[in-house]
């Protein structure tokens, strides 16, 4: 619930609502993170779990919040118990609407491997403990407050701002693909604040943000063996087990093509300059060089595996099926492998490629069922945006920054689809989280306190330096 509805004048009349609000910040010394901080704890108590997912309680929950502050907002979507949320405040048109969304789904969670409650909202240790408290009820909060604060200051803005609750994201098409084909105009954007950047402690506590302006696209496949069935007491040379380990083995341990883009070309010549990267510096410089760029990678790999991934496509095997008896060659062996493409290389070309390293007539490389929703690839957000270079500015001038740079992600969000239709999308990093702390999806999910009250003041005045 929102500030009133914590017994406080319940009836008050929601005309009076923006007044009611001003006295009680006032009387009480509510600041913008306190206000962000009580949205976090309500949205991380409403279970989203996709699947099934419920989002609506969500987008429900933003709307009575909105409307307390005298702005309107609406439920859309194609499915009662996962809509979207969208709600807009108008500015003066000078610019095109920035756009600011997360998702409200959260992914399922093994309850026995918690240790606390994971839609109870605990505080201890100086955490917040959740689910979604990284993926994304953080950034979904903290957009929140910072949309509100903005209609509470009354300050005239150059252009609308559009706040977006999306569903879905985990595994649909509920959120973000159904709005851009049943409710476009209603999020259009020169811009949008999303998921998808983050900000690295360095051994030295400065901090390394990295805005994501690219995102890696997760490609569905499965490898096909086929062959004769027989007695397992004679071994076959056809034995479709044998041929499906072998072209695993194969495409896991090619070498896919490097391919820099404008966001990773940018990223790596800035890391070649950091000291954390010191010791592989002459390596990553070797990344531009077609005839060194294989053994550099090599190089580079065993010590920092997330850098050589944004180099290429990367193949990992995480499924199998094939048989019914332990003594029965089957005549169908299945392999299902994540495969992560780079933005600039169409599936087609991913899934030819594979088929030529494999090199055997008796296995076949398909499409998994269910992915004709697969991602678009695209070009890599504009680093000459409004946007960006607000994002530049502000954290560059943190007394702990070491460097602020656009990154590629190797996780999907949402935004390649918006980036197809033309807008800017970029992955704020104003949660500085250690890598040991990265929970998202796994057990114990969590977020330092003061990380995410940091982050909200950070995003607050990149927002602003953009609106006003």
């Amino acid at each position: 619930m929102g500030l009133l509805g914590h017994g406080i004048l319940p009836d008050l009349n929601m005309r009076c609502g923006v007044v009611w609000l001003a006295l009680v910040s006032g009387l009480t010394g509510q600041t913008l993170e306190d206000s962000a901080f009580r949205y976090y704890t309500e949205l991380l108590k409403l279970d989203t779990s996709n699947p099934p997912g419920n989002e609506t309680r969500v987008a429900r929950y933003l709307k009575e919040v909105c409307e307390r502050e005298g702005i309107a907002g609406e439920l859309l979507g194609g499915q009662a118990e996962r809509l979207n949320f969208v709600a807009r405040l108008k500015g003066s048109g000078e610019g095109r609407p920035l756009l600011l969304m997360a998702h409200s789904d959260v992914v399922p969670v093994e309850r026995a491997r918690w240790t606390v409650e994971p839609f109870a909202a605990v505080v201890k240790d100086g955490y917040i403990w959740g689910r979604g408290a990284q993926d994304t009820k953080a950034l979904l909060a903290a957009e929140l407050a910072v949309f509100l604060e903005l209609k509470r200051s009354g300050v005239r803005l150059k252009r609308d701002v559009i706040f977006l609750s999306e569903s879905d994201e985990e595994a649909g098409s509920t959120g973000v693909q159904w709005l851009i084909a049943n409710a476009w105009d209603k999020i259009d954007a020169e811009f949008a604040v999303n998921e998808g950047g983050f900000a690295q402690l360095t051994a030295e506590k400065k901090i390394v943000f990295n805005i994501q302006t690219a995102e890696k696209i997760p490609t569905r496949v499965k490898l096909v063996a086929r062959g004769t069935a027989g007695h397992g007491s004679v071994p076959r040379v056809d034995n479709p087990v044998l041929h499906l380990a072998q072209a695993l083995v194969k495409l896991s341990t090619a070498e896919q093509p490097i391919q820099l883009n404008a966001t990773t070309r940018e990223y790596f010549r800035a890391i070649a300059k950091l000291p954390e990267y010191g010791k592989l510096a002459a390596a990553i410089r070797q990344l531009e060089n077609p005839r060194r760029a294989n053994e550099a990678r090599r190089e580079i790999a065993p010590k920092f595996p997330m850098l050589a991934a944004m180099l290429a496509t990367s193949v990992s095997a995480t499924m199998l099926e094939a048989g019914v008896k332990v003594n029965i060659i089957p005549t169908v062996a299945e392999g299902t492998i994540v495969v992560r493409r780079l933005p600039t290389e169409t599936r087609e070309e991913v899934l030819a490629r594979f088929a030529k390293i494999i090199n055997d007539p008796a296995v076949e490389v398909v499409k998994l069922a269910g992915s004709e929703q697969e991602m678009p690839a695209t070009e890599p957000s504009s680093r000459t945006s409004a946007l960006y270079r607000a994002m530049e500015e502000v954290l560059g001038k943190e007394p702990d920054a070491r460097a602020v740079l656009p990154t590629m992600s190797l996780g999907a969000t949402d935004g390649s689809y918006l980036r197809a239709k033309g807008m800017g999308v970029y992955g704020v990093p104003v949660f500085a989280t250690p890598t040991e702390e990265r929970r998202a999806h796994g057990n114990d999910e969590r977020m330092a306190v003061e990380s995410f009250r940091r982050g909200v003041k950070l995003l607050q005045e990149v927002v602003r330096r953009v609106v006003e």
